[in-house]
Order: C-alpha cells, then sequence, then structure tokens
C-alpha cells in the first residue's frame, strides 16, 4: 500500500515507520526542511525509545522515505493520514488551522482515488468539514473518501502501543473506505471498531477524559487519606482489586499533564458546551489536577517556612519519565511558585532540560540525582525516572543542608527514606 503521513510529530512519525515496518511504502511529509533533513539521516526531533533504530532501518529499507510534498502525496498515495497537532486556541478549542491547510493542499491536487485519514485528535465533525474543504478546492468527491482514526498511543511507549494496539478505531461514511483502511493494520492481529465519524472523534476524547477523571478521583482520595492517616497506595491497591474498577491510572502523584489529557480534557468541555451541555463533572477533573499541584506546594512551603532564602531540588522535569515533554508538566508549576517566592532552584532531568532551560535559563542544572542534592533545603521528586528509583537515598541526604525528601509520585517507601536519614514527605499519607 502506498501511504503518506502528514506530520512527523510523536503521532505522525511513529505511525510512519511503523507502517513502513509492516511493509508499506510510506511518504513521511513535513514543511520544515530542517527537521526533514535531520529526519533522513536517521535522527529524530522527538525523544522516543526504539524510534530512530526502526527510522534508521526503514529508511535503508526503502519502504521509507521523508519528503516535504503534500501534492508528491495527493498524485501518488492510496492513503494520507493527517497527523498535525491541534493544540488549544485561545478559547481552549483545538486549533485546527493546520489540518484545514493540509486538506486545502490536498484539494488542489488529487487526481485519482484517495482515502483521507484524520489521525490527529479533533474534534467532533472535522471529519466533514475536512471533506468540505477538500471538495471546496474543486476536487471531485468521487475521489475520495475522509475517515477518522484516532490514535492511542502514550509518549515513552510509542512505538509499543503502535505495535500492539488495545483497539483500532475506524469512523467512517463509506464502509469500504474503512475496511481498506482497516487493511493495512490486519498484520497487528487487533480488534477494529468500524464506526460512523462522529463516534470515532468522540472515542479519542472520551477514552482519554476518562482516564483524566480516573487520576483526578484518585488524587481526590489522596487528600482524603492525608487529613485521615491512611495510605493512599492501600486504598488505591484495594479499589484496583475490583475487576469493575481495575488497578490501572490509580497511582496518586502530582496530577496529570502532557500533551493529550490536558488538551482533551479542554477539548471535550468546549465541544460539549457547543453542542448545548455543560460538562461540569469534567471541569471538576481539571480544577482537581491544578490544585494537586498547588496544595503538594503548599505543603513544601509549610515545612520550610517559607521558600524564600531556600535552595530546592528538583529531580525531573519531563511530565512523565521515558520522554523529553514538558507541555504541562508539574516541574513548570513548581518552579514558577519556587522563583516567585525567592527560592533558587537547581534540576536534573535526563532529556527535557533542554525545553525547560528555554523557559527559565537562570535556574541551575546539573547532571545527577546527587548534585542536585547538595547544599539543598529540599529535594523534590517530580518525575519517576528510573534512575531515580535506585538513586542511593543515604548518599543523597549526606550532602544536604536539610535532609528534607517530598516524593511527588510516590517512589520510595517511608521506611527506606526515613533509614536513609530524610525527613519524608509524600502525597496521600
Amino acid at each position: 500500500m502506498k501511504i503518506a503521513v502528514v506530520g512527523t510529530g510523536y503521532v505522525g512519525l511513529v505511525t510512519g515507520v511503523v507502517l513502513a515496518d509492516l511493509g508499506n511504502s510510506v511518504l513521511c511529509i513535513d514543511k520544515d526542511e530542517a527537521k526533514v533533513e535531520m529526519l533522513r539521516k536517521g535522527i529524530s526531533p522527538i525523544y522516543e525509545p526504539g524510534i530512530e533504530e526502526m527510522l534508521t532501518r526503514t529508511q535503508a529499507s526503502g519502504r521509507l522515505r521523508i519528503g516535504t510534498s503534500i501534492e508528491e502525496a495527493a498524485k501518488t498515495c492510496d492513503i494520507i493520514f493527517i497527523a498535525v497537532g491541534t493544540p488549544p486556541a485561545e478559547d481552549s478549542t483545538p486549533d485546527m488551522t493546520a489540518v484545514k491547510a493540509i486538506a486545502k493542499e490536498i484539494g488542489r491536487h488529487i487526481d485519482h482515488k484517495v482515502i483521507v485519514v484524520n489521525k490527529s485528535t479533533v474534534p467532533v465533525g472535522s471529519g466533514d468539514l475536512v471533506a468540505q474543504i477538500i471538495a471546496d478546492q474543486g476536487a471531485d468527491p468521487s475521489l475520495f473518501d475522509v475517515v477518522s482514526n484516532p490514535e492511542f498511543l502514550r509518549e515513552g511507549s510509542a512505538i509499543s502501543d503502535t505495535l500492539h494496539p488495545d483497539r483500532i478505531v475506524i469512523g467512517a461514511r463509506c464502509k469500504e473506505a474503512a475496511e481498506k483502511l482497516a487493511a493495512i493494520y490486519e498484520p497487528l492481529e487487533s480488534e477494529v471498531l468500524i464506526t460512523d465519524l462522529e463516534s470515532a472523534e468522540l472515542i479519542k476524547y472520551g477514552s482519554n477524559s476518562f482516564l483524566a477523571a480516573k487520576i483526578s478521583f484518585i488524587n481526590a482520595m489522596s487528600r482524603v487519606c492525608e487529613l485521615a492517616g491512611a495510605n493512599i497506595a492501600d486504598v488505591a491497591k484495594g479499589i484496583g482489586m475490583d475487576k469493575r474498577i481495575g488497578s490501572q491510572f490509580l497511582h496518586a502523584g502530582l496530577g496529570w499533564g502532557g500533551s493529550c489529557f490536558p488538551k482533551d480534557v479542554q477539548g471535550l468541555i468546549k465541544v460539549s458546551e457547543k453542542l448545548g451541555y455543560d460538562f461540569a463533572f469534567l471541569k471538576e477533573v481539571e480544577a482537581i489536577n491544578t490544585d494537586q499541584t498547588l496544595h503538594f506546594i503548599g505543603r513544601m512551603r509549610k515545612a520550610l517556612g517559607s521558600f524564600s532564602g531556600k535552595r530546592v531540588g528538583l529531580l525531573g522535569l519531563a511530565f512523565k519519565p521515558n520522554t523529553d515533554d514538558i507541555r504541562d508538566a508539574k516541574s513548570l508549576v513548581i518552579i514558577e511558585e519556587l522563583l516567585k517566592e525567592g527560592a533558587t532552584v537547581v534540576a536534573y532531568d535526563p532529556v527535557a532540560e533542554k525545553h525547560v532551560r528555554e523557559i527559565y535559563p537562570d535556574i541551575t542544572y546539573v547532571t545527577n540525582a546527587r548534585e542536585v542534592a547538595e547544599g539543598c533545603d529540599c529535594l523534590v521528586l517530580v518525575t519517576e525516572w528510573n534512575e531515580f528509583r535506585q538513586a542511593d537515598l543515604k548518599e543523597l541526604a549526606s550532602v544536604m543542608k536539610r535532609a528534607l525528601l517530598f516524593d511527588g509520585r510516590r517512589v520510595y517507601s517511608r521506611a527506606h527514606a526515613e533509614e536513609a536519614g530524610f525527613e519524608y514527605h509524600v502525597i496521600g499519607s
């Protein structure tokens, strides 16, 4: 199958290299020529385990090409995936600017039967919008079908998630187009749900919003545990043992962030408002998430007396481990509050430092956990990288001005931390 993927971010690049690895002829397209040259050299613009090996292998085999021409895709490919960003606009609705621009370009050049696939996370109604834009450019409606095929990958495990999906969702007006798209996923041996366009577009928003709600629920329970003297780890385990609920996404912490949950929760709230429904439940889910980080900062402030004149060390900056993504990372909220109240901040992250440095160039960046701890009044675990799980807590405590540890991800046990000499504070107990 001849396939084009427009956009080489997390979704587009992973989709492209995996489909090429499955034996398809794939053209990945990006308008950024510097990015294209980097990709052609086998260098990924995103940090994702396994991506560069697959990128190099598929290009060497000739199954993957990197280019800049949407016209070439429209004239030579059978399927075109639109996989560009839809970041929140000023009113928190998804910004469809890039999707619309690509649809226009496709419409100008279609000269044979093509399936156009919305892989980007888009609001309900976007499939018909893209179809209308393509037709408005003069394209014969009989030459194209628009299909919704939302992605469910997680940053840090995107390759594995794409190769071993829980399900593949395809929404279409035309059953033949849906079945043709489903055929390219047959090697994955995953369950395929074929539905209408509107349902497929809502499934992605609904899935992420439900998971976000689950996280906010357990974080709200962690606050109850702190007041009651209970342990959120035990409470979560007991709740998760109920097969109707399950244990996934019941890990209390600083709250959710990244590129999907914040955007999709806001997106579903706004989409619902436009349809005439006030999704008050999701608004509270979002409010709990925001308050969770601020509550944690408040506990830090209380333990230190104030942040003024204190040296605070942060272990981790990315919104989650195994990625360099800092979109809606809790580290940024913590840094902002610390600096505003007169603290000195020192931080270390294995891969995300360069992105945080662009926002906060004047805080101190170091190269390991020990250097973070040295001379600090307080150490904060923000991102649960494996190297922090394996850190020598006794050594970290020994080099601090005050051995005070705030565990924002429940990585350490109280017994282990206190045995190492720390005054230990953790979410949910």
